[in-house]
């Protein structure tokens, strides 16, 4: 069984975070392990508070995993503060190091910088080293609309706009890495799957009514990387992704009286796989 490793923030409530990343991992049949960010206070009505963990803990944490379990693809969502964004960059320059290219272990990141009950989850300090740090390590990046253009300083009302704030995101960091931008804000919720090559691929959304849809986006990055880890091209793994998600919203339990969580577990409930 392969393992894929998740650092990001817990979400006592299990819609997003590590929480929702270990089902996503699990639903796909990887054996999913996790180095927490942040502890945060919220529920299907909001988030309340956010605390960064210690960034020794979270050093630690990734040192200890590190030793014993090497996993084959990471995630890394809520960041939370700058010195732990240096401990993540810091064990990302290690463990490429200590993998060739021909490896593709493949490095994911969603750029959760705010709940969308409207908090900051990450301090100015760490959101300039997001860019200026951990975006040059990655291979992927997940933002939707907003985080796309707090990113790139550009506004995001179009599919145009997308496509131009993607690539330049792309530029920006300086080497050629994807862009999986999530258009679900937008009118038409189509997302951009710009490859490291340059090459656009649009990838058609609908609207599905349900009050289910907290996490949607962090679960659409699990579900990305989960499917590079398990051997589809970025194009392939993009589009079943997205139809995992899809499939989570339709089937979501319907647990608490705001935002609810997805069923992100659906496929192990015996339905086929979407």
């Amino acid at each position: 069984m392969k393992t894929a490793l998740t650092i990001a923030g817990f979400d006592p409530s299990a819609g997003a975070g590590v929480t929702a990343d270990l089902m996503v991992f699990a639903a796909h049949g990887l054996h999913g392990i996790a180095a927490i960010t942040a502890l945060t206070v919220q529920s299907t009505l909001g988030v309340r508070a956010s605390h960064a963990v210690d960034p020794e803990i979270l050093r630690t944490t990734l040192e200890c995993l590190d030793q014993d379990i090497r996993p084959s693809g990471l995630k890394i969502g809520m960041v939370s503060s700058q010195a732990n964004l240096r401990v993540i960059s810091g064990y990302l320059k290690i463990f490429k190091f200590q993998h060739s290219d021909e490896e593709r272990i493949p490095i994911v990141l969603d750029p959760v910088l705010m709940s969308s009950s409207g908090r900051e989850l990450l301090d100015p300090e760490g959101f300039a080293g997001l860019k200026e740090s951990l975006l040059p390590l990655v291979d992927w990046v997940t933002p939707n609309t907003d985080e796309l253009s707090r990113l790139t300083g550009l506004g995001v009302g179009s599919h145009q706009d997308l496509a131009i704030a993607a690539r330049q995101l792309q530029g920006q960091v300086g080497r050629r890495i994807g862009v999986f931008a999530k258009g679900g804000h937008l009118e038409n919720p189509d997302d951009l799957l710009l490859m490291p090559n340059g090459e656009e691929h649009w990838l058609a959304g609908e609207r599905i009514e349900t009050n289910s849809t907290h996490g949607t986006g962090c679960a659409l990055s699990s579900a990305f990387l989960s499917r590079l880890v398990l051997g589809d091209d970025p194009l392939e793994a993009a589009h079943r992704a997205k139809d995992y998600v899809a499939s989570a919203m339709r089937k979501a339990p319907g647990v608490g009286n705001g935002k609810g969580p997805l069923g992100l577990l659906w496929p192990l409930s015996g339905q086929q796989r979407g």
